[in-house]
C-alpha cells in the first residue's frame, strides 16, 4: 500500500448497505487473482467502457501514453483501470484529475500494443470487470489506485427472463433501422442467450447514441434487474429515433424521386416532340426569336450587326454556361429596344391648350410659353432639339405640368428622379464586364415606353449629387446635348441610339445648384407659386374631387365653403404650393370619414371657417394686428426663398445708457451680406439724421438693436437694404410707416436703389400676405408688368431709384398724393 504521509489519498465512505457509492445493495468482494487491487487509471473523456467487451484506443504522447507503455512492459497482467471523467474534456497535464473522475469504472486488459515513432500509443483492451476506487495517488502525472472489484446482484426469476428477451427482440428491430451495427448484433445473438442477463445488458447499452451519463448509470448499476430496465428503455428510446429518422429520409428521397422522375419525363417528350417536329429545344428557339426579331426592327448598321454577332456567339455557347446568359440578357436588350418605333406627335395648339387649362388652374404665364413651344415645333414639324427646365418652389405643379404635355402632344411619358444620384452608371449604365450590369435609366426609359420619342421627366435635377463613381451632371451633358444626344452611347449596349426626337423636361427648385454647362443646355421656365384665388380655384375643381373618393365618400356627404377653404389656405398653407393646402383637405376628410363610420353624423356634413378650427385645430399661421397696424420701428420687408416669396419683418430699437461698443447690433441669424446691407443702412442713416429730420443726438450714446424674426431661420441676401434704413428712420422719427405697405431693394453708401431678383416670387408673397402698396427698384418695373394681371390686381406699386424717393413715399407725402 502507498504511504499516505506522502500521497494525496481519497478515501471513499463504504459501508456495507443502504449508502454504497455504486448501488443500493453494494457488497465488497475479494480480489480476483488474476485482476491486481492496485492499478493505473485511465482518464475516459466520450464514454465508459463495459466488462466483456474490446475496444481499440489511440493515446496521443503524454501521460496516458507512458502508463499504458508502461503497464504493458512491466506488469504481467497488463490490467488499467478505465474511468469516465465528470467532465467531457480531460485536463492534457492530468492535474488532479482523480477529482473529477467517476467512482465505478471498468477494469480492461491490454490485447495488443503499438507506439509510433513520435510517442503516440495505439491499443487494443478488453473490459474485464466493473471496480470501485477506494484510494488514489497522483504521482508524476500518473493516476494510480486502490480498488475493489464489484459483483451483480442476480436474483433468477421470469421477470428477468423476460426483461432480457425484450432486450434481444429490440435488438433484432434495431438492426432493421441501423445496419451498421447489424454484423455485430446477429453475431451476438447467435451466441448469447438470456442466461447471462448483465452481460447481455453490458452489451446491448453499448449499441445506443445515449449520453454518457446514461450510459455511467448502467455502468454503476450492479442490480441486472434495474440494469436491465435502464438497458430496454434506452434501447426502445433509440429504436424509436431511428424510425424517426427513417421516415424523415424515405420522405426527402421520395421527394427527390419524384422530382427526377418528373425531369426524366420532360425530357422524353421534350426529345419525342423534337422528332416528330413539335417542338424545339429552348436554345434554338431563343436564336429564332432573336432572328425575327432582327427581321422585324429597323436597326442602324452597327446595331444591326452587333446583334448578328451576339447571335452567332449564341449558337456556339452551351446553354449551362454562364456566359449564355449574359449573351442572351444583351440580346435581349438590344432588340427589346424600339428602333424606328415613334409615336404620332399631336402638334394641336388649341387642344393642347384645352389640355393644360383643364388640368392646371392659373400659371397662365407658363401654360403661355408651353403652347408657344408647342406652335414652333408645328411649324418645324418636329420637337427635337429641346430641352426644357421647370424650375420653381415644391407643390406647384412641375411633374403634372410635364405629364400635361406630354399628353397634350400625345406622347408616352415616363419619369425618374435624379436627386441624389452619385455614379454615372445611373445616367449611362454599366460596362458589361460587370456582373449584374445594366443600361443607365434613360436607356431603360426608353424601353419601357417601348417609343423611341417619349416625354422624359428628369426630377429633381438641382440635386444631383457628385462622388468617387463619377459625376451624373455631366453624364448629362451628352443626353441633353442636341448635337450629341443624336448618337447617344450607353455603355451597356455599345451601339448609338438616337434621343433626339425624345423630350426631356426637368424640374429644379432652384437653379443655382445645377452646373452652369448643364442649365445653359436647357430652356428654364420658372413656376412662382400660387396666389389666395387660385388656390381657392384649384382647391374647388381638382383638389377636393379627386380626394373625396379616396376617402369613401361623396360631394353629398361632405360639403366645404368657400370661407372654409379660404380659412385653410390663410390659417395653415401660406406656402408657394398647394401640397399642405391637399394635407388639410385631407385631414378634414379623414376625421369627417371616421364620424360617418362610426354613426356619429348623418347626412351631409357642411364644412365651414369654424369646422375647419374644429378639425384641424388653431391656425398654424396669424397675423399679428401690431403688424398689421404699424409700428415704429418695425417695417415689412419682401425675400426670396427656395420655397418661394415670403414677407418678414425688420425690427429696430434703440438702447440707451448700454456700456461697451456703441453702434449697431445684429440678430436673427443673418447672412454675411445681409449684415454688411445692415451696416450700409446704419451709416447711410446716421450720415443723413438731418436731412432726415431724425434729432442730431439721437444715435448719441446708444446702441440700435436690428433684429429679424424668426430667429431659427437663416437669412441673406441684400435685397432687405431700403427695408432695414425704413426701420431705422421710423424708430428715429418715432413714426409708424403705413400699414398693409412692403418694400425690398439693395441700399448702397450713397443711397441709390439697385435692383434684385425673385421680384415676381415676392409681389405673389405680398399678394397672399394681403399688401395694398410695394415699393420697388425703379429697374425692376419691367419684372412687375410681367406679372400676371390677376395678382397686380388690387396692389399699388412704386418704384424708386434713390432712398431719398422711399423716405418721401413712406414719411412724407408720396403715399398720399399716389391716393
Amino acid at each position: 500500500m502507498p504511504d499516505e504521509r506522502n500521497s494525496d489519498f481519497i478515501r471513499p465512505e463504504i459501508v456495507e448497505s443502504g449508502q454504497g457509492p455504486a448501488d443500493e445493495k453494494t457488497r465488497l468482494v475479494l480480489a480476483s487473482k488474476m485482476l491486481p487491487a492496485r492499478i493505473h487509471l485511465l482518464p475516459a473523456g466520450a464514454k465508459p467502457v463495459f466488462p466483456g467487451l474490446m475496444f481499440p484506443i489511440v493515446l496521443p504522447p503524454g501521460p496516458s501514453a507512458r502508463i499504458v507503455k508502461e503497464v504493458t512492459r512491466d506488469s504481467g497482467d497488463r490490467i488499467v483501470g478505465v474511468v469516465l471523467t465528470k467532465e467531457e474534456e480531460t485536463s492534457a497535464d492530468g492535474e488532479s484529475v482523480h477529482r473529477r473522475l467517476y467512482r465505478v469504472g471498468t477494469a480492461a486488459r491490454i490485447l495488443k500494443f503499438q507506439e509510433s515513432p513520435e510517442g503516440a500509443v495505439q491499443a487494443l483492451l478488453q473490459g474485464q470487470k466493473r471496480f470501485e476506487i477506494l484510494r488514489a495517488v497522483e504521482k508524476d502525472q500518473r493516476l494510480i489506485a486502490d480498488v475493489v472489484y464489484l459483483e451483480d446482484v442476480l436474483t433468477p426469476g421470469d421477470e428477468i427472463k423476460a426483461l432480457a428477451l425484450s432486450i434481444m427482440n429490440t435488438m433484432r428491430d434495431l438492426i432493421k433501422h441501423n445496419p451498421f451495427f447489424s454484423e455485430e448484433i446477429k453475431m451476438f445473438l447467435s451466441r448469447a442467450d438470456w442466461g447471462d442477463p448483465g452481460r447481455l445488458a453490458d452489451f446491448a447499452v453499448t449499441m445506443t447514441s445515449s449520453t454518457r451519463e446514461e450510459l455511467q448509470d448502467v455502468l454503476e448499476c450492479l442490480d441486472v434487474k434495474t440494469r436491465l430496465e435502464k438497458v430496454l428503455f434506452l434501447l426502445r428510446k433509440e429504436l424509436n429515433i431511428n424510425e424517426l429518422k427513417e421516415k424523415i429520409t424515405q420522405q426527402i428521397e421520395e421527394k427527390i424521386s419524384k422530382q427526377q422522375r418528373e425531369f426524366f419525363l420532360r425530357e422524353q417528350l421534350k426529345a419525342i416532340k423534337q422528332e416528330l417536329g413539335l417542338e424545339k429545344d429552348e436554345k434554338t428557339e431563343e436564336i429564332e426569336r432573336y432572328e425575327a426579331r432582327l427581321a422585324e426592327l429597323e436597326l442602324p448598321d452597327e446595331a444591326r450587326d452587333r446583334v448578328r454577332e451576339e447571335i452567332d456567339k449564341l449558337k456556339l455557347l452551351p446553354p449551362q454556361s454562364p456566359e449564355f446568359a449574359v449573351s442572351r440578357n444583351y440580346l435581349d436588350w438590344l432588340t427589346g429596344l424600339p428602333w424606328g418605333v415613334f409615336s404620332e406627335d399631336r402638334l394641336d395648339v388649341r387642344r393642347a391648350r384645352k389640355i393644360l387649362d383643364r388640368d392646371h388652374y392659373g400659371l397662365e404665364d407658363v401654360k403661355k410659353r408651353i403652347l408657344e413651344f408647342i406652335g414652333v415645333a408645328k411649324l418645324r414639324g418636329t420637337v427635337e432639339g429641346s430641352i426644357l427646365c421647370l424650375v420653381g418652389p415644391p407643390g406647384v405643379g412641375k411633374t403634372s405640368l410635364g405629364r400635361g404635355v406630354a399628353k397634350a402632344l400625345g406622347r408616352k411619358f415616363f419619369r425618374f428622379s435624379l436627386g441624389g444620384m452619385r455614379d454615372e452608371a445611373e445616367i449611362k449604365g454599366h460596362r458589361r464586364t460587370y456582373i449584374g450590369a445594366l443600361p443607365g435609366k434613360v436607356m431603360q426609359a426608353v424601353k419601357s415606353v417601348g417609343t423611341a420619342n417619349p416625354v422624359i421627366m428628369l426630377d429633381e435635377i438641382d440635386k444631383v449629387g457628385a462622388s468617387f463613381q463619377g459625376d451624373p451632371a455631366s453624364a448629362l451633358l451628352e443626353v441633353l446635348d442636341p448635337e450629341q444626344n443624336s448618337g447617344f452611347r450607353d455603355h451597356y449596349l455599345d451601339v448609338p441610339f438616337d434621343l433626339s426626337k425624345v423630350l426631356f423636361i426637368a424640374t429644379a427648385n432652384v437653379p443655382d445648384t445645377i452646373p452652369g454647362p448643364l442649365l445653359d443646355r436647357m430652356e428654364v421656365i420658372r413656376l412662382s407659386g400660387y396666389i389666395q384665388q387660385e388656390k381657392l380655384a384649384i382647391g374647388k375643381r381638382h383638389l377636393v374631387p379627386r380626394l373625396l373618393p379616396r376617402h369613401g365618400l361623396t360631394a353629398e356627404d361632405v360639403r366645404f365653403t368657400d370661407r372654409a377653404l379660404r380659412a385653410m389656405i390663410d390659417g395653415y398653407a401660406r406656402e408657394a404650393g398647394v401640397r399642405a393646402f391637399e394635407k388639410a383637405i385631407r385631414s378634414c376628410l379623414r376625421k369627417v370619414a371616421v364620424q360617418k363610420a362610426a354613426g356619429d353624423v348623418d347626412g351631409c356634413v357642411h364644412i365651414d371657417p369654424a369646422k375647419v378650427e374644429e378639425l384641424l385645430g388653431k391656425p398654424r399661421f396669424v397675423d399679428d394686428p401690431l403688424m398689421s397696424r404699424g409700428r415704429a420701428g418695425v417695417v415689412m420687408g419682401l425675400a426670396w426663398t427656395p420655397m418661394g416669396g415670403a414677407t418678414l419683418y425688420v425690427e429696430a430699437m434703440a438702447i440707451p445708457g448700454e456700456s461697451g461698443e456703441k453702434g449697431i447690433r445684429l440678430t436673427g441669424q443673418l447672412g454675411n451680406v445681409m449684415v454688411e446691407s445692415s451696416h450700409i443702412a446704419f451709416s447711410l442713416v446716421k450720415a443723413n439724421a438731418a436731412r432726415f429730420g431724425i434729432r442730431r443726438d439721437f444715435f448719441k450714446g446708444k446702441t440700435v438693436h436690428v433684429h429679424v424674426p424668426t430667429g431659427a431661420t437663416p437669412k441673406d441676401g441684400p435685397s432687405a437694404g431700403i427695408t432695414i434704413a425704413t426701420a431705422l428712420v421710423s424708430l428715429g422719427l418715432g413714426k409708424r410707416p403705413p400699414a398693409r405697405l412692403a418694400m425690398t431693394g439693395e441700399l448702397t453708401l450713397t443711397g441709390r436703389v439697385l435692383p434684385v431678383g425673385g421680384i415676381r416670387e415676392k409681389v405673389i408673397a405680398a399678394k397672399r400676405a394681403r399688401v395694398r402698396r410695394v415699393i420697388l427698384p425703379k429697374d425692376n418695373a419691367k419684372d412687375f408688368e410681367e406679372i400676371p394681371e390677376r395678382v397686380r390686381r388690387g396692389m399699388q406699386a412704386f418704384f424708386v431709384g434713390s432712398y431719398a424717393e422711399v423716405y418721401d413715399l413712406v414719411f412724407g407725402r408720396g403715399l398720399a398724393k399716389a391716393r
